[in-house]
């Protein structure tokens, strides 16, 4: 789990003595009780002097709810403040804040105590803190923004709950606006890979939500159309490839499971939607950042998480877009099941019969294998005359590629191996004797599975 990356220095004061430890910590009960009443002080004061909340945090307060911040890591502080009911103080203090450090600590506190399953449930529960904090999704300050949406993937993470802020969600029609104005208007990297961690998790955990999310406006002032959701999505994965490359993995799955119903599908592939923009994205991401000639095999095993949803999102795009193939990608696809014959090979001189695949690693190289017999079927000549100039494309390349589609895409293989006949006589005679393809085996007419 996150939490605010920085501990408190220790001090006399906060070191808890004699029974007044908490728990098994050195904290003292004295100290925490006492800098919690005067946060609240503080509010009631500012609250009946100003008559429009609290807008002033002095440094020494700032400084000791930093501490408490930073305790409430620990389970027996989180257990200590469930008891002493400081989200409900913590909630009123956030309803009458107007000052955005103060709101993003407190929700940074409720946050770290979240991080344990007994203290999850207590503020899951609290309805009113709920509500606040799905609205609290609508603020301008980045890090409250950040310590929000913490707060509600730790939430949503933990089965007891997940059910309950599910359905908040899905109630609350501002969320999905909320959270796509952010991924279209912030230049915060960490707050861009927040919310794509949390919509990615909510996708994943409610597929009604995520149908319900590509259905269309969800409120009467929404403006954007039934895409926004995808187009949100690509526009903060287009910022993240450049900013943050291995934070596009959330994103890419994201992406992917909208591709795995009918209503994202069509949504993307529409004439309004953004899917022509997003083949494009993932086709550059793939062929430029991933996987490069020079790399070693065992690139896959760093990679596998980006180029498997990204793989697949290609591969659910492709048949319904028509787009054009590129040499680059094809090219792609051969290293990527080359690299994965040459690990496979090293795993079992290593470990010899007893060698376990690498699950994501197998589904990898399976998107892979589908997406490139496809290709194979419909690949244009000057796409193999491209293909045969790039001098790191060896025939080993060619050849292991090849026996990764078989057999159960033979008519692919024959397909390509029909063109190479006529353009590289040796290459194909080469992948007909390695891959036992009889010389005068005729194209089938359907594909053998």
């Amino acid at each position: 789990m996150d939490r605010n990356p920085s501990p408190p220095p220790d001090r006399e004061d906060e070191r808890g003595g004699d029974g007044d430890a908490i728990g098994e910590t050195a904290y003292s009960k004295h100290w925490l009780f006492s800098t919690l009443t005067r946060l609240i002080q503080m509010v009631t004061d500012q609250d009946s002097e100003q008559g429009e909340g609290l807008t002033e945090l002095s440094d020494e307060l700032e400084e000791e709810l930093c501490k408490v911040w930073d305790m409430a890591m620990d389970k027996d502080v989180a257990g200590f403040l469930q008891e002493f009911k400081a989200p409900d103080i913590l909630l009123g203090v956030i309803a009458k804040s107007h000052n955005p450090r103060l709101t993003e600590i407190c929700v940074g506190i409720l946050g770290n105590m979240a991080c344990f399953p007994s203290t999850c449930e207590f503020i899951s529960q609290n309805d009113g803190l709920g509500a606040v904090l799905l609205l609290l999704l609508g603020d301008s300050d980045p890090p409250t923004l950040l310590e929000t949406c913490r707060l509600l993937l730790t939430c949503v993470s933990q089965p007891d709950v997940s059910p309950l802020w599910l359905q908040r969600i899905q109630q609350q029609t501002d969320t999905r606006n909320n959270l796509c104005f952010i991924m279209r208007s912030s230049t915060n990297v960490d707050l861009l890979i927040k919310v794509g961690e949390l919509i990615d998790k909510l996708f994943d955990e409610d597929e009604e939500l995520m149908k319900s999310w590509m259905s269309g406006a969800t409120s009467q002032s929404d403006q954007d159309t039934q895409q926004d959701v995808a187009s949100a999505l690509l526009e903060a994965a287009v910022q993240l490839r450049r900013e943050s490359p291995k934070a596009l993995e959330a994103y890419l799955h994201a992406l992917q499971l909208l591709t795995t119903v009918d209503e994202g599908l069509q949504n993307l592939v529409s004439n309004e939607g953004c899917g022509v923009s997003l083949w494009m994205m993932v086709c550059e991401m793939v062929c430029e950042d991933l996987c490069q000639p020079d790399d070693p095999p065992l690139i896959l095993q760093e990679q596998k998480a980006l180029l498997a949803p990204a793989l697949a999102i290609l591969s659910a795009l492709y048949a319904n877009l028509q787009t054009n193939i590129s040499s680059e990608l094809v090219a792609s696809l051969f290293r990527i099941l080359y690299f994965d014959n040459e690990n496979q090979q090293r795993l079992h001189q290593e470990s010899g019969q007893d060698a376990v695949r690498d699950v994501q690693i197998q589904v990898l190289a399976e998107i892979a294998v589908e997406l490139l017999s496809t290709l194979l079927t419909q690949l244009p000549t000057d796409v193999v005359s491209e293909l045969l100039k790039l001098d790191y494309l060896t025939e080993t390349i060619w050849v292991s590629a090849m026996k990764s589609v078989l057999p159960q895409h033979s008519t692919s293989v024959v397909c390509l191996v029909s063109t190479l006949t006529e353009m590289e006589p040796k290459l194909a005679a080469v992948i007909k004797k390695e891959c036992s393809i009889p010389s005068e085996t005729k194209e089938p007419t359907s594909e053998t599975t």
